[in-house]
């Protein structure tokens, strides 16, 4: 066998170095990981989530620990405000909101009849969260907000929309493998919380589930039951 040329050698005992350490580490993570779930199903049934149901979407379920990096860092806190902004709002977001407008004309203006915000706002909100629907985030809502159930700070704070998202997948509102969102839980059109989907989410379109992950027409109306229940006030230059 060939040896690595000197100049190399450091470069490969620091990653085999590292390999060796991290995986002992991250299996003892995961040992905990379970350890913490067992210790949170107690609590989840006080919360209205029966044990055979906790165990049936927690089965199989690992830990992501690169969500706690994330935890660290969010953009809107760490870049100047009109970096932050001039990704979020562009021609082309501008281009798709006005076909959206269109698009949606009618069921908007049954939502603004219903709760009294405006087609342009609820659009707005729209694009800003989720880019029309396009991107709704990648992660499965139960292995994340697990995950920052037990690592991590805030975790009281996760527990309890860990427990909401197990209910709205009890009460088979949105299916498992559809109930995807950020790295913090946030999922569907407008980006709802599992606690806030609790309170706020609406079913528009009367079809006995409240689906803000593939139904457009829940998701616009319970935007603006949102805002509604915020204190919006239509005609006031921001809104409240």
């Amino acid at each position: 066998m060939q040896l690595l040329k000197p100049s190399y050698r450091p470069a490969a005992l620091a990653a085999l170095l590292l390999a060796l350490i991290s995986a002992p580490a991250q299996a003892q993570s995961q040992a905990e990981f379970q350890s913490c779930l067992a210790r949170l199903q107690p609590a989840a049934r006080q919360a209205g989530v029966d044990s055979a149901n906790f165990i049936r979407f927690t089965q199989g379920v690992q830990a992501d620990f690169s969500l706690l990096e994330k935890l660290n860092y969010q953009p809107e806190f760490k870049l100047p405000i009109w970096d932050y902004l001039s990704g979020l709002v562009d021609e082309e977001r501008v281009t798709d909101g006005l076909a959206g407008l269109s698009r949606h004309a009618e069921v908007l203006q049954k939502v603004q009849a219903q709760y009294g915000v405006d087609p342009a706002t609820v659009v707005a909100v729209w694009g800003v969260e989720s880019n029309y629907g396009r991107i709704t985030g990648k992660y499965p809502l139960v292995q994340a907000l697990g995950t920052l159930s037990c690592f991590g700070r805030r975790q009281s704070y996760f527990q309890g929309e860990f427990y909401a998202a197990l209910r709205i997948l009890q009460r088979g509102d949105i299916a498992p493998e559809r109930l995807n969102g950020s790295w913090a839980g946030a999922f569907g059109h407008t980006q709802f919380m599992p606690a806030t989907y609790e309170r706020l989410a609406v079913d528009f379109d009367g079809d006995g589930r409240r689906d803000l992950v593939d139904n457009s027409a829940d998701a616009l109306a319970s935007t603006a039951n949102f805002l509604r229940k915020g204190g919006w006030k239509s005609g006031s230059a921001l809104g409240f």
